[in-house]
């Protein structure tokens, strides 16, 4: 998402402003589709962690894997839409599942309320550390010489790593030979080591291996660099109009009353604004946002369009 369309969801109304507060007598269940320790679970125990004391009760995160996070989602939106369980969403549980699964048991926008888009994440480009390409034009020329001679690792069908890869080949009319692996961190492992060339991968799941020399990264996903990165060269800066971000948001059931969302909400902003939490989070990497729950639902509504695109471009499925 680009900083210029959240400044213009800022205008929007929020309506459930005038009514009452809620405050949660017990505590909070915070889902994460996912195992312990990948992005989206170090976010949401961050997110967790920083509302806590605001709400004046516990909020637990609660690991419930499998099906690329459609466990967890099937399980929150069957909940009691009471403000005690939610969901720690991502572009791929609330957007892209959406576009790659045919028969899912619940809908991402009809069966979810938008609580807090979290943050944003964009990818680092990075390359073994012996190959020879310093930059990201360089990569592309030698693409381009011969096409398919460069591995690419992937997380899976509909991955970050995989629609940030199958953007950039085509943009730039390059064809790399993509390698899937059941996560980003047996890939990474691979290119450390040598047997993979290049990768699209999270910052926070690349940025350690950078510092230390052990990868190097030619460029950022964002459209401009980070500021918290800036030696790193945006990619689009060899590749102009190329532009990724990955995105964390909390979600609850539908139905939840305004009151309860709209608490939930205030306090996941308060939260990220602290200054050792927004602290925490760019040094993961992440871009923090804090959002209404319309800027939320109006972001979204956005990604599902760009998500599908992104499907057909990659040609990802699952079985």
């Amino acid at each position: 998402m680009q900083r210029r369309s959240l400044g213009l969801m800022l205008t929007l109304p929020f309506a459930a402003r005038a009514q009452p507060a809620w405050s949660p007598d017990r505590p909070i269940r915070l889902l994460v589709g996912f195992a312990p320790g990948g992005s989206t679970d170090t976010t949401a125990r961050v997110v967790a962690q920083a509302i806590t004391a605001g709400l004046g009760q516990s909020v637990l995160v609660e690991n419930r894997t499998g099906a690329a996070g459609n466990l967890a989602n099937e399980h929150v939106a069957r909940s009691a839409a009471d403000g005690y369980t939610l969901v720690m969403g991502s572009m791929g549980t609330h957007a892209t599942n959406q576009a790659l699964y045919r028969n899912l048991s619940f809908h991402v926008v009809r069966d979810f309320a938008p609580v807090s888009l979290v943050a944003l994440s964009a990818c680092l480009l990075v390359v073994r550390a012996n190959l020879p390409v310093q930059s990201t034009a360089e990569l592309i020329a030698r693409a381009k010489a011969a096409p398919g001679s460069l591995n690419c690792g992937i997380a899976g069908a509909g991955s970050s790593q995989h629609f940030a890869a199958a953007l950039f080949e085509h943009q730039a009319g390059i064809r790399f030979t993509q390698v899937a692996y059941r996560g980003g961190a047996p890939a990474m492992a691979d290119l450390v080591s040598g047997r993979l060339d290049v990768m699209f991968t999270p910052v926070v799941e690349a940025i350690e291996q950078v510092r230390a020399g052990q990868v190097r990264a030619l460029g950022i996903t964002r459209q401009a660099r980070s500021p918290q990165l800036p030696e790193i060269p945006a990619v689009a800066e060899a590749l102009p109009g190329y532009a990724f971000n990955s995105w964390l948001g909390v979600f609850a059931p539908a139905g939840t009353p305004a009151p309860v969302v709209l608490r939930l909400s205030r306090e996941i902003a308060a939260g990220l604004a602290t200054p050792t939490v927004k602290a925490r989070m760019e040094q993961l990497g992440y871009e923090v946002v804090g959002s209404t729950p319309e800027e939320f639902a109006a972001f979204q509504a956005a990604e599902l369009p760009r998500v599908t695109e992104l499907v057909r471009i990659s040609g990802a499925t699952v079985e």
